[in-house]
């Protein structure tokens, strides 16, 4: 029997702020990050978290996901001393899809400009998409396994799943994991552009009938993995589960998704079966949903497939409408906001979603704050899903659980 895979610890900083905690209040209220076509971190700086040496040779890619891993290992409990574990039985996993491009699009023009001898050799270890699992894992002495997982948008949901098996297979007692991205430069604005998969009209809301494209967005987000008697030997708070994981690939198209939605739904279907959780029991659905017509399409039916009538009615939001597609870290940053929404027991609405797409079938489509039903799974809790699809074929799920946080009290489904 495998051991349980329990959450101790999340981190997270968004373009709503700057801890997991505000990403929930804010996505809940329905207020949105996106400005200008773009998901910033605005409340993010650098010098109030990091040295200036740890500026100085990082990415902005990694520093997010530094001071996401901080307040993730702080909310486990690891932040005085050593690991609560020997250090070669931690691991560090952390997805990136596109890693340092500022760093290299600045180098490149202080090539352009000045010449090589002016380029610096920091560029290499700043710009390499595993920098930030190095870093972290420097940060905090972790000398397990360490590495990045580079698998365009399901990047870091694949993370978490390696952390599983990793957890499951007895290579590790706990991992740090998630994922981090911060390419939101002109360059990489126009490639999505000329791809057909940016908004022209500057807001991105996924399922609405009017939607046309994704906007971009940066953030981390990092979780505290460690099995369920470990945590329990240290007298750990568990704030949630990671109960299954699914991954297939669609073998179809360079971006576009298989139109069957086939693939997509057997990770879904994986997903629910290692966790033993039937569709019926889904509390709250965290969808991909980056709001191009193709992607939301192709999602709904991999969903319908997989879940069955059960669809219908399964709460259903996407954060990408108030973060903007994260990319590599989209995975770990929506699986925070599924846990987020189990813990306190209210979804966070698609921010903007005035009129569903009725071509898309039927779906409870959250367009305010929503209370989630009564826990379905023994022990008090609930279950929620959390997609991702990315470029290349990359289909992934989590199944995630969480009972309520002390002073929760809504309890009843509502709906909108």
């Amino acid at each position: 029997m495998r051991p349980r895979a329990v959450v101790t610890g999340l981190g997270a900083v968004t373009p709503l702020g700057v801890g997991a905690d505000e990403l929930h209040r804010r996505a809940v209220a329905g207020e949105s990050g996106l400005a200008d076509g773009l998901g910033l971190c605005r409340d993010f700086r650098p010098a109030d978290h990091l040295s200036r040496q740890q500026i100085r040779r990082t990415d902005r890619f990694t520093q997010l996901a530094l001071v996401a891993a901080a307040e993730a290992l702080a909310q486990a409990g690891w932040t005085d001393g050593p690991p609560p574990y020997p250090a070669e039985r931690v691991a560090c996993v952390v997805g990136c899809a596109l890693g340092g491009t500022a760093s290299f699009e600045t180098q490149a023009e202080v090539l352009r400009q000045q010449g090589a001898e002016f380029v610096s050799p920091l560029m290499v270890p700043a710009m390499m998409a595993n920098a930030a699992a190095s870093q972290i894992a420097q940060r905090h002495g972790l000398r397990g396994e360490a590495l990045c997982l580079a698998s365009a948008c399901s990047s870091a949901t694949q993370a978490i799943g390696t952390a599983l098996l990793l957890l499951a297979a007895g290579a590790a007692d706990a991992v740090v994991v998630g994922g981090a991205e911060a390419s939101t430069s002109e360059l990489v604005r126009a490639a999505f552009r000329t791809a057909g998969a940016l908004s022209e009209s500057g807001r991105s809301v996924p399922f609405d009938r009017d939607r046309d494209g994704l906007l971009i967005g940066e953030g981390a987000g990092i979780l505290v993995l460690e099995t369920e008697a470990g945590a329990a030997a240290r007298g750990a708070t568990v704030l949630g589960e990671v109960l299954g994981y699914g991954s297939t690939c669609d073998a179809h198209h360079l971006t576009a998704p298989d139109p069957t939605g086939g693939p997509a739904a057997r990770a879904v279907t994986l997903a629910l079966e290692a966790a033993c959780v039937t569709p019926g029991q889904l509390g709250y659905l965290n969808a991909h949903g980056t709001g191009t017509v193709l992607n939301d399409s192709s999602e709904c039916e991999a969903l319908r497939l997989a879940l069955g009538p059960a669809l219908d009615a399964v709460p259903l939001s996407s954060t990408k409408s108030c973060t903007g597609h994260l990319f590599g870290a989209a995975g770990a940053v929506e699986a925070i906001a599924t846990l987020q929404a189990l813990r306190h027991a209210t979804a966070p609405p698609t921010v903007g979603l005035r009129e569903p797409d009725e071509k898309l079938g039927p779906l409870n489509l959250i367009r305010h704050a929503t209370p989630l039903a009564a826990p379905a799974l023994p022990g008090g809790r609930r279950a929620g899903l959390s997609t991702s699809f990315g470029f290349g074929g990359h289909n992934a799920a989590l199944v995630l659980a969480a009972a309520d946080a002390p002073g929760t009290t809504g309890t009843t489904k509502g709906q909108e």
